[in-house]
Formats: structure tokens, sequence, C-alpha cells
């Protein structure tokens, strides 16, 4: 048995859940996979996964087992990549992620300049405004909201604050008039962004008070940032959005801000990362320059 070769197919038929996937990932065949997860298991003496027609279900000497070896995997890792890179200028394939919202007006500009600087360095960039699993998906680093990461595995940096601002279209106003404070919200229609970290609460801040402002009617619901704009531009209602995916429209007024003496509260961008993608130069170039260019 090549005891490495199989602790490695173990911990991706953990991560992806299935032989079938780990195989695909792995690229060999269903039988090389199950032959290393035997062998492991008989090495051992413990039977690691109990396996189902439906699913696996992982053991509880698996699940220990698989913790030490992620651990032992990454540092192994880590060592490799400290010398072969301790001497070259970043290189190889780095894969992102990141919302279509924030992708199209913020990351992906900085990453055509980042790749001019890095001209050694290949990037994919894959736009989901749904959540998606670093580890099981094989990411560098993701572009997220939030901050602190609930997984011991993943590590965060932040890259910048986002500034939000409420904004209907005049027409809209025209038709059921201007709220100038936070109370008066109640009476109007609001479009809620599902994947906020409060869709429908907003927060608003002024000479030290907070008031929240939880919506009672919001017809329409969507999941992207771009998408609730359009929705505010055809006269649906008010959006709560970050200030940079509306400058234009209310630079031109076809947009109007609203409630400006109040501040609502800021949404901070990070840098997600697998905690054994810290020590690899292409991923640490590559947050340092976003973070750089964001501050």
């Amino acid at each position: 048995m090549d005891k490495l070769r199989a602790i490695n197919i173990f911990r991706r038929v953990v991560e992806l859940g299935s032989f079938t996937a780990a195989s695909e990932d792995m690229k060999l065949s269903k039988a090389a996979i199950s032959k290393n997860i035997n062998e492991l298991e008989s090495f051992l003496q413990s039977p690691l996964i109990n396996r189902t027609t439906r699913k696996l279900h992982i053991t509880e000497n698996g699940q220990r087992y698989y913790s030490h070896i992620c651990t032992v995997l990454d540092e192994l890792n880590n060592a490799d990549r400290d010398i072969i890179e301790s001497t070259d200028e970043p290189r190889g394939r780095l894969k992102v992620s990141a919302p279509i919202s924030a992708g199209l007006l913020l990351v992906n500009p900085a990453i055509c300049e980042f790749m001019n600087s890095y001209p050694d360095i290949q990037v994919e960039l894959v736009m989901n405004d749904e959540y998606t699993d670093l580890i099981e998906k094989g990411f560098d680093v993701a572009i997220r909201g939030g901050g602190v990461q609930k997984s011991s595995s993943l590590r965060s940096r932040k890259l910048m604050n986002l500034d939000r601002v409420l904004c209907a279209s005049p027409n809209y106003l025209t038709r059921m008039g201007i709220p100038t404070q936070v109370d008066e919200l109640h009476a109007h229609n609001c479009i809620v962004y599902s994947l906020s970290s409060s869709p429908t609460d907003w927060t608003f801040h002024r000479d030290g008070n907070t008031e929240t402002f939880s919506i009672n009617k919001g017809s329409y619901t969507v999941d992207n940032g771009l998408a609730s704009k359009q929705a505010a531009l055809a006269g649906l209602g008010l959006v709560l959005t970050p200030r940079v995916f509306v400058e234009a429209e209310l630079k031109a007024g076809s947009l109007i801000s609203l409630l400006d003496a109040w501040q609502a509260d800021r949404h901070a961008l990070y840098a997600i990362y697998p905690y054994h993608k810290e020590p690899s130069k292409k991923v640490r170039s590559f947050i340092d320059f976003l973070v750089e260019r964001f501050v």
C-alpha cells in the first residue's frame, strides 16, 4: 500500500462525500479508490467509512483519522510549497470565487490589474452568489461579505468597507412620497436582497442614535445586488445597496438617495482562504494586492 496516496484518497472521499466524486476529482477509477480505502482500513484494523446504497457514513474513528491526516497533509504541502516558492516569483494557477455583483464591479477589474503585475499566475474567476465550499470545490480564495469564519479550516482578511445607500427611482417617489425618517419606511415597498447578513432588517445611525427598520412590505426578493438595483430603477420600491453599485445612477438622477442624514450599516468585504493555503506565495501576493488596491 502507498500510504500517502491512500490517505490523500481517503481525505477527498470524506470532503466530496462519495467514491464517485473522488474518482472524478482525482482522475482514478472507482475500483482504485475503493482498493486504497480497503487497504487503509486493513492497515488501521478499523473501519473508516460505512458504505450503503444511498450514501457514505464516516465512522467515529474515520472522523478522528480525517482530522489528524488533514493537519499532516496540509503541513506537508506547506513544507513543499515553502521550498519550491522560496526562490521563485509567484506562479501557478489561482482559483477565485466571488459574488456576481462585487465580482463584476470590484474583483474582476482588480484581477486584471493583478495579472498584468504577475504574468506567471493564471487566474480562474468563478462568480456565483450562492455559498461555495472552498475546500470541496478547490478554491484558493473567495471574496465574500461577512467576517469571522465559523470553520477552523478557513482564514479571513478584510479588504474594504462598503458604504450603503438607501435609494429609489424618481417615479416611485412621485407615486409614494419621499421618506424623511426611518419610521416612515413602513409605508414603502422595499426590495429585499436575500443574501445580505440581515436582509429584512435595515439599521441606520445618526448622532449616536441607532434605529433598525424591519421590512413588512417587500414584494420583490432577489439574490443579486445588480438585479436589486434594476428593480429600483423600474420603480418597484426602495433598495439599500452598496453605494459603488449605484454611483452612476445617483449621479445621473435615475436613482435618488434617501435619509442622507443617516448612515446605514456598512458591509465589509473579506478575502477568505483555506488555512493550508496561507503560506502559498501566490495566495499571499493576490490578497496583499487586493488589500493595497481597496484600502
